[in-house]
């Protein structure tokens, strides 16, 4: 059996390791270099300036500390050749090129857009033409485009991150994840910045509360923010820049930046696959529509990642293309569904979240809500970072966190502790018998675990006694 995968990002590699590891021959097709967005254009090199940044930010503590340095200043060109070379080492040790090579796999990089002939039969604009049993699609994601007269002098968060110097102002469209990133990397580095969001609140797929954090802290670092600001009606290209010209009321209002990126959501990226080749179809919003098993429309094409629309983050593409992939070999074999995903993003503050929000908990549970403030926590205390809080939400009945919602430093590691208490279906009272370590950040976990323990036991759940005996077991009765 021969499988082609299309695609090499982490998804792809995953995918083609797999594949090659059932026994099939596999082809893996790559437009660029193998490694995809998460090494060239992603985490890698986002999280890199991210670092740069945070870095900057705790240059300005050293003098309260009673380290005495100088003024501290960004070489932005360093700063790049840094994290060319941080993706250099990623691209060498973490893409897993010799492992594809050991296991077989026929790697064809800076191929360019592949598309379909017909439903076995893809050629490529700069590789080989070639026929397949199975094709697993794994071209993941772009930005979304508005359809508004002067698009054409925007810029993408891809766009951003190629900057070769820091702009003096930059306006951001949209504030989900990436909006929020872009925004706090370069306000941090010096960026005068202004954001835009036409909803009632910024990253809108968040709890409720941390919207609200995340808003007033990024206003307190002086990032300008417009909730609900209303349509653009068009981008003009200005003398040092771009001017975004908006309405709302009839009244008619513009911002001018240097640089203007709008980043307002991901769709997948099938331009130019020519679906209708092969007679895979599409879902309403553009993606890729797959069964249970990851088949596509056509049973022996099956999609994994960003191309899909189901869980658009690395980890999650990775576990898909596992199971397309054993799918693609062996027949219908593994069932996707949701899983417990932790996600956060590495803004300034960061913010992280696990499960259900407050109000999706409402929705259909008796719940109990307990959040601490990070002023409340030793370790905050101690490195001055005491912006923040965690809040759990816990059902009632069952006494397990339904979500976790972090906003705060380390909030994206802390949210992993909280993935595997939901995971495990952790009672409250089993956890607030662990003794977390001392000072550590993940104290502010362990003291939202007891206050919704004492919430717990004042509804008469269970005594205060259960605290003195030993746990016999984690999870539901």
């Amino acid at each position: 059996m021969q499988v082609a995968i299309v695609g090499a990002g982490p998804a792809g590699i995953v995918a083609a390791l797999r594949s090659a590891e059932l026994g099939a021959s596999t082809i893996l097709l790559s437009r660029g270099a193998i490694g995809g967005m998460a090494a060239n254009d992603g985490p890698v090199p986002v999280r890199t300036l991210a670092h740069a940044a945070r870095l900057a930010r705790d240059s300005r503590q050293l003098a309260s500390y009673g380290i005495r340095v100088g003024d501290t200043q960004v070489d932005y060109q360093r700063l790049l050749d840094r994290v060319k070379q941080v993706v250099t080492q990623v691209q060498t040790h973490q893409t897993l090129r010799p492992n594809l090579e050991r296991a077989g796999v026929a790697i064809h990089e800076d191929v360019g857009r592949a598309r379909f002939v017909d439903a076995n039969t893809m050629e490529c604009e700069h590789g080989p033409r070639l026929e397949a049993d199975r094709l697993i699609l794994c071209t993941g994601g772009t930005s979304r485009r508005l359809p508004v007269p002067g698009f054409e002098h925007t810029a993408t968060h891809s766009d951003a991150w190629e900057l070769t110097t820091i702009p003096p102002s930059i306006l951001v469209v949209g504030v989900g994840a990436t909006g929020a990133q872009v925004a706090s990397v370069f306000n941090e580095l010096g960026s005068r910045v202004q954001l835009f969001e036409a909803g009632p609140r910024i990253l809108a797929s968040e709890d409720e509360d941390v919207s609200a954090e995340m808003a007033a802290a990024f206003r307190g670092r002086g990032i300008t923010l417009a909730e609900s600001f209303g349509r653009i009606d068009r981008f003009e290209k200005t003398s040092a820049g771009v001017r975004m010209v908006y309405s709302k009321d009839d009244h008619t209002e513009a911002a001018e930046a240097t640089v203007a990126v709008v980043a307002i959501g991901w769709q997948a990226d099938t331009a130019g696959l020519n679906l209708s080749a092969a007679g895979v179809s599409s879902t309403p919003r553009g993606y890729v529509a797959v069964d249970a098993y990851l088949r596509t429309s056509v049973p022996h094409i099956l999609a994994a990642g960003d191309v899909t629309g189901r869980m658009m983050f690395v980890p999650h593409a990775m576990h898909d293309a596992y199971a397309a992939a054993t799918n693609a070999v062996q027949g219908p074999a593994i069932i996707v569904s949701d899983q417990v995903s932790p996600v956060g993003s590495f803004t300034d503050p960061e913010y992280a979240h696990v499960g259900l929000t407050e109000a999706e908990a409402r929705a259909g549970h008796d719940i109990i809500v307990a959040m601490v403030p990070y002023s409340d926590i030793v370790r905050p205390i101690i490195d001055g970072h005491t912006g923040g809080f965690c809040k759990l939400v816990i059902d009632g009945v069952t006494r397990t966190i339904l979500g976790c919602h972090i906003v705060g430093e380390r909030a994206v590691e802390l949210a992993q502790i909280a993935a595997v208490a939901v995971a495990s279906s952790a009672r409250v009272e089993d956890l607030a018998r662990i003794p977390w370590s001392f000072p550590t950040y993940t104290n502010v976990f362990g003291r939202a675990v007891l206050e919704a323990a004492r919430q717990v036991n004042e509804s008469g759940v269970w005594s205060a006694e259960d605290l003195t005996q030993p746990p016999t077991r984690l999870g539901p009765e």
